[in-house]
């Protein structure tokens, strides 16, 4: 694995029960890049992003993340990545509040930042004491990324990040990874919001079958097409 990779995979292949999700993945992202994870439901994209957060490990292959093997400590980079799933991964019976500071001192972070974060993210005031499980779909959506934005990781994994945000919780995310990028941490984000998301995004991949296809550079630098014949990323 290259020093300035944020991810590297080679041939990595990961099972969901026994069907490979991820089925000789190759990936090489460097710190600093958005990139965009595109392809259809099921094509290996979560089981990627779940992989390098450390959450599910390989059974052959290569996964490197900043410069840790997790192939042979998956728990060693858990306080550098910040993942956010489809669930938001939040406490229902604590508030707002308290999800960030847990969050932030379980990676040794400063609950100083926990203030700003939620500021950032719109839930000052009655919804930062407000119970989790008393919150819309689109206020735990905020919440989690308001724990983004407080740990303040060097690689930030997302799958479907746009998923269930208004219009301006989809401006303040899309805000949020530029910022990030911004001050050289790598976002890699999984998504079917394609035209917000190539926006973003340094370059666009498309997976298929548990495996990484090449495209286009996007957005920040072009349109992000699939090419005719496209191949494993090498």
């Amino acid at each position: 694995m290259a020093s300035g990779d944020a991810l590297h995979l080679r041939s990595a292949v990961a099972l969901l029960g026994s069907f490979p999700a991820l089925a000789g993945a190759t990936l090489d992202v460097d710190r600093g890049e958005v990139v965009l994870l595109t392809g259809a439901n099921g094509a290996g994209k979560t089981t990627l992003l779940r992989v390098g957060a450390g959450l599910l490990g390989v059974i052959s292959g290569e996964v490197g993340v900043l410069g840790h093997d997790l192939t042979a400590n998956r728990r060693a980079v858990r306080r550098y990545v910040g993942f956010l799933g489809q669930g938001g991964g939040l406490y229902e019976d604590l508030t707002v509040t308290d999800n960030l500071r847990f969050a932030v001192r379980a990676v040794g972070g400063d609950t100083a930042a926990v203030g700003p974060a939620l500021a950032r993210l719109g839930l000052e005031g009655r919804l930062a004491r407000a119970q989790v499980s008393r919150l819309s779909t689109g206020q735990r959506r905020r919440t989690a990324l308001a724990i983004l934005a407080a740990r303040s990781p060097a690689l930030w994994l997302l799958d479907e990040p746009h998923a269930g945000l208004d219009a301006e919780g989809r401006d303040l995310l899309d805000g949020l990874i530029r910022e990030a990028a911004a001050v050289g941490a790598t976002v890699v984000l999984a998504s079917h919001e394609l035209e917000r998301a190539t926006a973003v995004a340094d370059r666009s991949l498309v997976m298929a079958g548990g495996v990484v296809l090449e495209a286009a550079a996007t957005a920040a630098g072009g349109q992000g097409n699939v090419p005719e014949g496209a191949v494993h990323v090498a």
